[in-house]
């Protein structure tokens, strides 16, 4: 799923670890790298389920110290010398803070024991203070709710159980469950979380979003040759205050923000809160279908796929990839290839209708997004729309 900021995120739940001596270390190692490949070169999110943790399931200390070592700099080993110390209270291992771990925002620990609790307050002198800001304790599983979309998440039932036992033991009475009022309708001038069709209405006919076609004018003024463009995360109270002004129908001057990120994380703000995805829940299947087709032909299948979209679709994901296209085309200045480009907006661009994409969807979304951004001029030469 995704935090408050869009970032990705990863969970690690202890309960799901067999017990050691079932357990192929070596694959689990392999496992662990693979999945934070697809995150850790943009700016993500972890959460950590402690509950489940047993004599029984613990890594052994040599493994954790193999773990250490096969993890090279762009990896978080932070992440493991924090799990290092709950599973083992090992502080054997250096603290450094290399260049790519600054992409680890946020580290959750969801149920933590006094003493988990304990070791920290020990050991945190020999932890950055950067870093250490990143760690949040959290006791309830309701206390992640304000910090990422909590209904993403797979949650074991382990979890969910042990969550429901520990509010039974409170002392008094749960306080009462608060009731969402129904959201309101939309404002005339609503831009995030309505859909294409709703905001053309309310603005004369246009096909492109007001939003979009600003942010991509500014980004496209002064910051295609910024390095990590799109891979940077903004403060989400800027971006809670941008998303009203917008919603609002008043006037946003990036400039007043001296941080061209903004624009940057806007942009993806607003495809993702789609009521329905860029490239439409229809094509989800067929998308994840493109590493079954033969390499030669993947360009004229997504070509394919592409022409059935709705056109109002076509018209606003031609606009988008136009630009992303240009935006790779500085990549020996920003660094955002075609495949890094693809990494951020894949999952941003098409998503499941029911639950999140699974972490094997990722390769063919992310392949989908690079061919579309590669290939841009011949994918979208053949079909011209009204008003386009």
């Amino acid at each position: 799923g995704d935090d408050n900021s869009g970032r990705k995120v990863i969970t690690f739940s202890c309960c799901r670890m067999p017990p050691s001596h079932q357990l192929n270390h070596t694959r689990l190692l392999e496992y662990l790298k693979y999945t934070l490949d697809q995150y850790v070169e943009n700016d993500y999110t972890v959460v950590y389920f402690h509950y489940g943790l047993k004599s029984l399931n613990k890594p052994s200390l040599k493994w954790l110290q193999t773990a250490y070592k096969e993890f090279d700099r762009k990896y978080v080993s932070k992440i493991f010398v924090l799990l290092s110390v709950i599973f083992k209270s090992l502080l054997t291992i250096s603290f450094s803070f290399p260049r790519y771990k600054k992409n680890l925002k946020a580290l959750y620990v969801v149920h933590p024991t006094n003493f988990i609790k304990i070791l920290w307050n020990i050991f945190k002198p020999l932890i950055s203070h950067k870093f250490g800001k990143k760690i949040t304790y959290l006791n309830y599983l309701s206390d992640l709710r304000e910090h990422l979309k909590y209904d993403q998440l797979n949650i074991p039932q382990e979890v969910i159980r042990h969550d429901e036992n520990l509010r039974r033991k409170q002392k008094g009475k749960l306080p009462p469950v608060v009731k969402v009022p129904p959201p309101r309708p939309p404002l005339p001038t609503q831009q995030f979380g309505v859909s294409l069709q709703y905001i053309k209405d309310k603005n004369k006919g246009e096909l492109i979003p007001p939003v979009m076609k600003e942010t991509v004018s500014y980004l496209k003024r002064k910051g295609l040759q910024v390095e990590g463009l799109f891979r940077r995360s903004a403060s989400i109270q800027t971006i809670k205050d941008v998303q009203k002004l917008y919603n609002q129908g008043k006037f946003v001057n990036f400039d007043d923000y001296h941080d061209i990120h903004i624009p940057a994380v806007i942009l993806k703000t607003f495809l993702r809160e789609l009521p329905q995805p860029l490239l439409t829940f229809e094509c989800y299947d067929h998308i994840l279908g493109i590493t079954s087709v033969e390499s030669s032909l993947r360009v004229t299948r997504c070509k394919q796929i592409i022409q059935g979209l709705p056109e109002h679709n076509y018209v606003v994901l031609k606009y988008l990839i136009c630009f992303l296209h240009m935006v790779s085309q500085e990549s020996i200045y920003n660094r955002m290839t075609a495949s890094s480009l693809a990494c951020v907006f894949g999952l941003n661009l098409i998503w499941p209708s029911k639950g999140t994409a699974s972490l094997s969807a990722l390769v063919p979304v992310n392949l989908f997004t690079e061919l579309l951004i590669d290939f841009y001029t011949n994918i979208f030469n053949s079909r011209t729309v009204p008003g386009e």
